[in-house]
């Protein structure tokens, strides 16, 4: 029997009730603009100053270093072209890894064309940044280094502690983003000496279109939108107040459930990749296999191409995906796959599964019924293997 199974909280998660009910109110009641004096511009205006301390309270940041933006990637825009324009008499080398989000890459080839220089570091087989290469690639011209806090693919967790006494030690700027970690891992910006952490709404059961960026207090940074005085002068733009208080709402909730909720994941992932491996062949586990978020499983199935995996998924009502969202409409094999060495066949190859809090043990039952027949099925018809007494060889 078809069953709705979702399985791609790393894109995008639903809005929780809790967080839905806490932004309704400024849709229609409270609508004031929090730059107003008269008493409804400053209800707007408390209600974001209480949203902006849960949001500091969970990284262990000041209330005035939290700045709320359009998104994850709007965060990681400003960052890095901020830090990279204000402290460009320092010098113009920016390090990062060659895993990132599009939205660190891209923003890091569009200085490049501006007269930035910038070093890619290579990870392992896991999808982990060494810190040692970190610390060679620093320069006395490097103004950032940059450095995903977890993998939104793969799931790895960086050692991103390390790294940022590293920076520290350095006198570099050190940015991460934190938008896959926030909620599911603990983050305390100054015991990891994280200068600036980017975040985003809904991937942790907060509304779409809203964002944050911490900023360390002394932190050079150069505004990304010009025009009023709003986020202290340094983001213009009336704030989307039901967003921000969304957002707030949602970060409260995600650290004061974390530890269950991360048990509950921790138990269904161990579930799916174990079943998988167990019932089907050629199957390769991708990211690090305990230094991971609790949620994700990504895998790589030879033989086959993942689009038509997915397809398959989505007639039996499971819904995964091939990688990163942002870039599903890529025919292109994912740029983190073969970072840690896969064949482009193989990592064409890729099923994304990522948890969340209302995933149910009777969803990785189906989930375990439902795809090694597909993988057989697609194996079948696929050029890249024939079927022999036994088991399935290359051709």
């Amino acid at each position: 029997m078809k069953k709705s199974v979702y399985l791609d909280h790393a894109a995008t998660t639903n809005t929780k009730k809790e967080v839905l009910d806490e932004m309704l109110p400024y849709f229609v009641e409270e609508y004031g603009n929090p730059s107003s004096i008269h008493s409804y511009g400053r209800q707007a205006k408390k209600a974001i100053d209480k949203a902006r301390e849960k949001v500091a309270r969970a990284l262990n940041a000041r209330f005035e270093e939290i700045f709320f933006t359009g998104g994850g990637t709007e965060a990681d825009n400003w960052a890095i072209k901020g830090v990279a324009l204000a402290n460009q008499n320092k010098g113009k080398h920016i390090i990062t890894s060659a895993i990132e989000h599009h939205a660190v890459l891209f923003t890091c080839e569009y200085l490049e064309k501006r007269g930035f220089e910038v070093t890619y570091l290579p990870v392992d087989s896991y999808g982990l940044v060494d810190p040692k290469e970190v610390e060679k690639a620093i320069r006395p011209d490097t103004s950032l280094i940059s450095i995903m806090f977890a993998n939104n693919e793969i799931g790895t967790i960086q050692p991103i502690k390390e790294i940022g006494k590293i920076a520290k030690e350095k006198g570099v700027y050190f940015h991460t983003d934190a938008v896959q970690a926030i909620g599911q891992v603990d983050i305390d910006v100054n015991d990891m000496n994280i200068d600036l952490l980017s975040l985003s709404g809904h991937k942790i059961y907060g509304p779409k279109g809203i964002g944050a960026l911490y900023v360390r207090k002394g932190t050079r940074l150069t505004p990304l939108l010009h025009g009023g005085t709003q986020e202290r002068n340094r983001r213009a733009g009336t704030e989307n107040i039901p967003g921000i208080i969304g957002l707030g709402k949602a970060v409260e909730i995600a650290y004061e459930n974390m530890e269950k909720n991360n048990q509950h994941l921790l138990r269904l992932r161990d579930r799916l990749i174990e079943g998988i491996m167990e019932r089907i062949e050629d199957v390769t586990l991708n990211g690090h296999p305990t230094s991971r978020l609790p949620g994700n499983v990504n895998m790589s199935f030879r033989y086959i191409e993942g689009e038509s995996l997915l397809l398959s998924l989505d007639m039996k009502g499971i819904a995964a995906s091939s990688g990163s969202a942002c870039t599903s409409g890529s025919l292109d094999p994912s740029h983190v796959l073969l970072a840690i060495g896969l064949s482009h066949e193989t990592a064409h190859g890729s099923l994304r599964m990522t948890l969340g809090d209302d995933n149910t043990d009777e969803d990785i039952d189906y989930v375990l019924e439902t795809l090694p027949p597909i993988v057989k099925r697609l194996r079948e018809m696929s050029p890249l293997f024939v079927q022999e007494k036994g088991g399935y060889q290359y051709v």
